[in-house]
Formats: C-alpha cells, structure tokens, sequence
C-alpha cells in the first residue's frame, strides 16, 4: 500500500508533494482531516521502531508539555490525540518509510518512487 500522510495547510508538503510528482497509486491523507488511526500508527511504527521518530520536535503544543515525561506510550498518546505531533510528511511505500522534509529524505523518496 502506497499512501502519503500530509498536512493541507502546510506550504512545506505542498512543495514536497509537487516535487515529488506522485504518481495516482499513492493516498493522499490530509491529517488534519482524516486523523491517524491507531492501526495506521503500528504500521509507522513497525517500520521506525520508535514512535519518537514519528514526532514532530518542532509542534508549538509541545512547548506545553514536559518533555521530561515523554515516554514511547505517551507519545503514542499524542501521535493518537492530535495531527499537529505527527512529522511531516510521512510516505509509505509497501516496505519503506520516508519521514519528514530533509532534502535526504526527499530525494530517498522521489528515488524510490521513480527509480
């Protein structure tokens, strides 16, 4: 399964959508509208291993928490309850995981989707 989980508002997935010229066999998911399930999130995490490496360090709600506290469960918890914790943009391609907007990743990504 080929799917793309973004954020519509966000000028960077914009761009690395365009950049990334997907083609029609890849679901685009708005996170904001549709939010990621919890079934979804295992999927992320079987291929990460870490639901720390799921977790956007820069959302302004985790200024207001105690980052001293974050456990794997209770970034589970927060990867679950709202779409602002999630990195962006996630891009699943049957066994491969692109995380995030490094150029390294990007180019990973348009690599794996256009040979």
């Amino acid at each position: 399964m080929q799917r793309f989980y973004y954020l519509s508002s966000c000028d960077t997935c914009k761009r690395i959508i365009k950049t990334l010229e997907l083609p029609n066999t890849v679901t685009l998911i708005d996170i904001k509208k549709t939010p990621l399930q919890e079934a979804e999130l295992e999927e992320l995490y079987r291929h990460t291993k870490s639901y720390e490496a799921l977790l956007n360090k820069r959302a302004q709600k985790l200024k207001e928490i105690d980052k001293s506290s974050l456990t794997e469960d209770k970034i589970k918890s927060l990867l679950l309850d709202h779409y602002t914790f999630l990195k962006r943009p996630v891009l699943v391609l049957g066994d491969e995981l692109f995380v995030g907007n490094a150029k390294a990743t990007n180019a990973a990504a348009k690599a794996a989707l256009h040979g």
